[in-house]
């Protein structure tokens, strides 16, 4: 295991996506989220997705020199043009057309289209949270999960992300996969050799499986049921329907290096407390109901332990097994 600091893990996987044919800025914005996922204790989300965006790059499936813009608006609403590049970029324009749109009007819709994988949903709503907003935000991804009662992969996994600013602490942030896991602890775990447990996944046949290699070619499991599956229709409607992306299962798998441009979609919502009852009063019933939680012991606020991590990250630095250094470092290294 080889211990690197923030900046340095930022420049090597930054080096390697300007290796594999990124622009500059696509690939320091992407570097960013990923170091700070990596560095939130969310590593199916973090460095390992470098070789995986590398190898779109190198085979067309990712626009390099992409560049994003707004192609539709109106004054509370807007729609971000990816351009087929990786994700980040898109996404941080469409938070901050969001974070002034919602300035103006109280809130604000800013979605994406012809997007790629967006990484740990919450990190694009952290501005919102910093500019007193709360923030949703909601991606699609290629097929995973069927629809309640089929047997193929048709949604994908489709995070859903919120984050609501607190005044004197971190702000809650909630962020999950609308299946029993992220198909990315697959990733890892079929990386590391290790099993999965019953419940994530099933094989192509639709058998409970443990291999994660399996599940990965098979579908992912919804979590609780059809309420989950009913959620992902949810947000495969809002990412596509609302914006032209492609559904799920027009996109191949960003866990095969081949494949057509996915051309996904990302949705953000921005609300300011201020438009409604006022800041005071969203601060003062965020903390009641927080106080309320924490008077049962053991009850952790949601976001509480990324902070730590990444605070620890900060002071000490990653943690990164020695294997992936080695493949940052060759991809780094043929682009130089």
């Amino acid at each position: 295991m080889s211990v690197l600091s923030l900046s340095q893990a930022t420049e090597l996987a930054a080096a390697a996506l300007r290796g594999a044919g990124a622009g500059a800025a696509m690939a320091q914005s992407t570097a960013q989220a990923l170091v700070a996922a990596e560095a939130q204790g969310l590593a199916s989300h973090g460095l390992s997705r470098v070789p995986q965006y590398s190898a779109h790059l190198r085979l067309g499936r990712v626009n390099g020199s992409a560049q994003a813009r707004v192609i539709h608006a109106r004054a509370a609403a807007c729609l971000v043009d990816a351009d087929d590049g990786l994700a980040f970029p898109a996404c941080e324009l469409a938070v901050r057309e969001a974070r002034r749109r919602a300035g103006e009007c109280g809130s604000a819709f800013a979605a994406v289209t012809r997007s790629h994988h967006f990484g740990a949903a919450a990190h694009h709503l952290m501005p919102l949270a910093e500019a007193g907003m709360v923030g949703l935000g909601f991606g699609n991804s290629p097929a995973a999960m069927p629809a309640w009662g089929g047997k193929r992969a048709l949604f994908g996994t489709n995070p859903i992300a919120a984050v609501f600013p607190r005044r004197d602490a971190a702000p809650l942030v909630i962020d999950l996969s609308l299946s029993e896991v992220a198909r990315g602890k697959l990733m890892v775990a079929a990386k590391e050799g290790r099993s999965i447990p019953l419940g994530w996944a099933v094989d192509r046949e639709g058998r409970p499986t443990t291999d994660p290699q399996a599940g990965l070619e098979g579908s992912m499991l919804p979590a609780g049921g059809v309420k989950g599956a009913m959620l992902a229709l949810m947000v495969e409607l809002l990412c596509c329907a609302l914006t032209g992306a492609s559904f799920g299962f027009e996109a191949d798998s960003f866990f095969v290096d081949e494949g057509n441009r996915p051309r996904i979609g990302q949705a953000f919502l921005a609300i300011d407390p201020g438009a409604l009852a006022g800041a005071d009063v969203f601060h003062e019933r965020i903390e009641t109901l927080l106080v309320a939680m924490c008077a049962d012991e053991g009850v952790r606020l949601p976001g509480q332990r990324r902070f730590e991590l990444a605070e620890r990250a900060r002071r000490d630095g990653l943690n990164v097994p020695d294997a992936l250094e080695r493949q940052l470092r060759e991809l780094a290294g043929a682009g130089a």
